[in-house]
């Protein structure tokens, strides 16, 4: 990586602006970073509970089709099919500036009061657990998908920290002292030669009186 450096006193300035800025980015980026964490942190955590809550759901509404087809056979199965939809709505949530679902609702229709009666009785309780392993299976999604974001975030933020820190900010600390030594060094110079100058000025009416003195 190449810096456009201005030339002179304008390039010291700008580079210790731009390391300003950087550590401020730095410092921004570090928060940033501890907040992501903690709640990639919880997400997680989440995510594995609504996963074991799905897989329970799941093994019950597996366990209530297989009651209903011992007891009605596939056309119980076939009878109790519900075609209409279910409307579903996921709420976002924000967490320094990353946008995560957060959670999730969802209007299963009921049942139909005109549809007539369950061929078995047990398909009462199968409908009612597939609906809560429907449930289930839509918070264990925006579960699992939320801390997939954040933890990208998370991932891409350390990325830009090291970035910064590994690469950048040497970059424009080692520029600032070579620009900070040649300054001095130009400095010094300029004042060895000021004094030579200023010297030889003070020396000159010396001179001036002894060829005068000689002349005579």
């Amino acid at each position: 990586m190449r810096l456009r450096i201005p030339p002179g006193r304008a390039g010291r300035m700008w580079l210790r602006r731009r390391l300003t800025a950087v550590r401020h980015g730095l410092d921004v980026l570090d928060r940033k970073l501890r907040i992501l964490r903690r709640e990639q942190d919880r997400l997680s955590r989440n995510a594995a509970r609504t996963q074991a809550e799905w897989y329970v759901a799941c093994r019950a509404a597996d366990e209530w089709l297989l009651r209903v087809t011992r007891l009605g056979g596939q056309r119980a199965v076939r009878l109790s099919a519900d075609d209409r939809l279910t409307d579903v709505h996921v709420y976002w949530a924000d967490a320094v500036g990353t946008s995560y679902p957060a959670r999730v609702s969802c209007a299963i229709p009921g049942f139909d009061a005109a549809a007539p009666l369950p061929i078995t009785t047990a398909l009462v309780p199968a409908r009612h657990a597939y609906r809560t392993a429907l449930r289930a299976g839509l918070e264990h999604a925006i579960a699992a998908e939320a801390a997939r974001i954040v933890a990208a975030e998370t991932a891409s933020t350390n990325r830009r920290i090291r970035a910064l820190k590994d690469r950048l900010l040497p970059l424009l600390e080692e520029a600032l002292a070579a620009v900070e030594l040649s300054l001095d060094e130009t400095e010094r110079a300029d004042a060895d030669r000021a004094r030579r100058v200023i010297g030889s000025e003070q020396g000159l009416p010396d001179r001036l009186d002894r060829d005068h003195r000689f002349n005579r």
